[in-house]
């Protein structure tokens, strides 16, 4: 069975995206990529700079990758859609993540400006997703004005702590026709495979990645789970009881009953 992941019109060939923050060094780039099996790599715009190559983390993300820039740094709609276009201008394409966060505690996006962000970039031809708290009709809405999926949350950015707002994104799995693709907090692949077990349509993972020991280990380990959660949701997991049920008949073997 063919299962495509299907973006902005584009085939997605790896449920797992691929942040590229918080590395040693860009060097690690390609490898991580290759042993995760990840096809789209997010960088943020203001790392993309061509006048300075070595700096640039561009120049590290293997050219059969799909580069989604991001809006990192933005704190209004306004900011948003200069950075996307910036990145745009300097050759990024027309993905673009939509990240605008003005809480610098808690680093949770703002809703409200990443509808006015999505709409305004949606029109002027961009494949945006939109990263936001999980919030149903904000979903709605973020549909409404153009985005090609939405990233809602799992737990506080960098932090590691998994699927905190897993019954919020349940819901948006099961209302939403938009792809829903679950970003930030997911810190083991046990977690990412969850996430694809309840249906999502991908993951994004990078600082659970970047701070392992060893991150190459961890990217092959977090590129296994995804495919193996995916695998999972299709098989259709079966019933949950409440209490046990034999597995073999428990009559009619050594006693005549």
């Amino acid at each position: 069975m063919h299962d495509a992941l299907m973006i902005g019109g584009q085939e997605v060939t790896s449920r797992l995206f691929l942040g590229t923050g918080k590395f040693a060094s860009n060097d690690m780039i390609p490898e991580l990529v290759n042993v995760s099996g990840a096809q789209v790599v997010t960088v943020a715009i203001r790392r993309v700079d061509p006048d300075y190559p070595e700096e640039n983390v561009a120049n590290y993300i293997p050219g059969n990758c799909i580069l989604m820039p991001n809006t990192s740094g933005a704190r209004n709609a306004r900011e948003a859609v200069r950075i996307a276009k910036l990145g745009r201008a300097a050759g990024c394409g027309d993905w673009v993540k939509i990240e605008v966060i003005a809480d610098n505690r808690y680093l949770l996006p703002d809703n409200y400006e990443t509808i006015k962000a999505t709409e305004e970039l949606a029109a002027d031809g961009f494949v945006v997703l939109p990263y936001i708290s999980p919030d149903l009709m904000v979903a709605r809405k973020l549909e409404e004005v153009g985005a090609a999926a939405v990233m809602p949350l799992g737990a506080p950015i960098g932090s590691n702590r998994g699927l905190k707002t897993k019954e919020l994104i349940k819901i948006l799995i099961e209302e939403c026709s938009l792809p829903v693709i679950v970003d930030a907090g997911i810190g083991r692949p046990s977690q990412a495979a969850e996430a694809m077990e309840i249906g999502a349509a991908a993951v994004l993972v990078n600082t659970a990645i970047a701070t392992a020991k060893d991150p190459v280990a961890m990217a092959r380990a977090f590129g296994q789970a995804v495919e193996a959660g995916r695998n999972a949701f299709l098989a259709n997991p079966g019933e949950v009881f409440e209490y046990a049920r034999a597995s073999s008949p428990l009559t009619g073997f050594l006693r005549n009953e």
